[in-house]
């Protein structure tokens, strides 16, 4: 049995499942529940986009798409994700793929793409590398949260001893360039 790391953490992370097909839905439910998985279904991709604006947005998630279903399709949600800026790696199952549908799905960021019938195992291995993805930008787009929130807080004058510094000047170049002591730059340093 694969214990996924949100087990492990008592952290929810959720896999989505969007495939028009509700035997495929309840057959993958089923298989990763089974395998430790917390799983959220939806029909459409309407409805899976309409489930998002109420999701909390620290939740650590993926999706699984079907490529072909009425309405939207998964290409067509893949592309949404990213316009809207819903970053949330996704993998692709299909019973009818061809190589340049799977081509052009991982041009667009798609973790997988994966035909059906498939493993158990390869289900549950791409399930959690899509999670360590989801994990490491999650952890990123938080850091840069965190570096924007204390870059608009620097002064002026920081924000130009800030800028002299990424370019490799020293605390005396610097001191020169802005027409100010050693001591004052030294200070803009610790802030």
């Amino acid at each position: 049995m694969n214990l996924s790391s949100a087990t492990k953490s008592n952290q929810a992370e959720v896999v989505y499942v969007v495939d028009d097909d509700e035997a495929v839905r309840d057959s993958l439910t089923w298989l990763l529940e089974s395998n430790g998985y917390v799983v959220r279904c939806h029909a459409s991709a309407e409805r899976f986009l309409q489930s998002l604006q109420s999701t909390d947005k620290s939740t650590i998630s993926c999706a699984i798409l079907d490529v072909r279903m009425p309405g939207m399709s998964g290409l067509e949600l893949q592309e949404r994700l990213i316009s809207e800026n819903l970053p949330m790696p996704v993998a692709f199952i299909t019973g009818h793929g061809d190589v340049s549908m799977a081509v052009s799905t991982m041009k667009r960021g798609a973790v997988d793409f994966i035909e059906k019938p498939f493993k158990e195992n390869d289900l549950c291995a791409l399930v959690d590398r899509m999670f360590a993805k989801a994990r490491v930008d999650y952890s990123q787009a938080s850091q840069r949260k965190v570096t924007q929130s204390l870059l608009s807080k620097l002064t002026g004058r920081e924000r130009q001893v800030l800028e002299r510094i990424v370019a490799g000047r020293l605390n005396k170049q610097i001191a020169d360039d802005l027409g100010i002591s050693i001591k004052t730059v030294e200070a803009h340093r610790a802030n």
